[in-house]
């Protein structure tokens, strides 16, 4: 767990408030089978896989994988620059991701990207931190980490948890 208080509180309010406006078909599923924050921080260490869709220039929507790292109460992804989902993410940075573990996690976020390693501009303020985590997971010479490679980080407006057995998540 990377998260500082501030960043879990923050993220609590977002999952309450994205529960609170979510259809009633949804609360009826996810209403008492869900996790707090801090619970959700503890779950999604390492890497997690997505199930990341964007849209392409006709509007017509596509799925991808994508190795997700729940950073800071954020989703954080790759890809390699020449990538569909990169050109997609460039120029509509509209996204969903949803990471699910048969029937005991669903973890449903919608919100925008934002591109932590531009090749034209600069990075983010906290890129050097968030590469050393990356190296330090998949290695150091796994990639041109400056070319080969776009991060992003998934601002949510929405997030949504289906936890049936918060026990049985946090035991395993």
């Amino acid at each position: 767990m990377r998260e500082t208080e501030a960043e879990l509180d923050e993220l609590q309010t977002l999952l309450d408030a994205s529960l609170a406006r979510s259809t009633a078909h949804a609360r009826s599923i996810i209403d008492g089978r869900t996790i707090t924050a801090r619970q959700l921080t503890q779950v999604l260490t390492g890497m997690c896989t997505l199930a990341l869709s964007t849209v392409t220039a006709r509007s017509e929507p596509r799925i991808s994988g994508a190795d997700g790292h729940f950073l800071h109460g954020r989703w954080h992804f790759g890809t390699a620059r020449g990538a569909a989902k990169a050109r997609h993410l460039a120029a509509r940075p509209a996204a969903s991701v949803a990471h699910l573990r048969g029937e005991d996690l669903g973890v449903f976020t919608h919100g925008r990207v934002e591109i932590l390693n531009p090749r034209d501009g600069e990075p983010a303020a906290d890129w050097p931190d968030l590469l050393a985590y990356f190296k330090d997971f998949y290695g150091d010479d796994a990639f041109d980490w400056d070319e080969d490679i776009v991060y992003y980080r998934l601002h949510p407006h929405w997030m949504t948890v289906y936890a049936p057995d918060v026990d049985k998540l946090l035991a395993g």
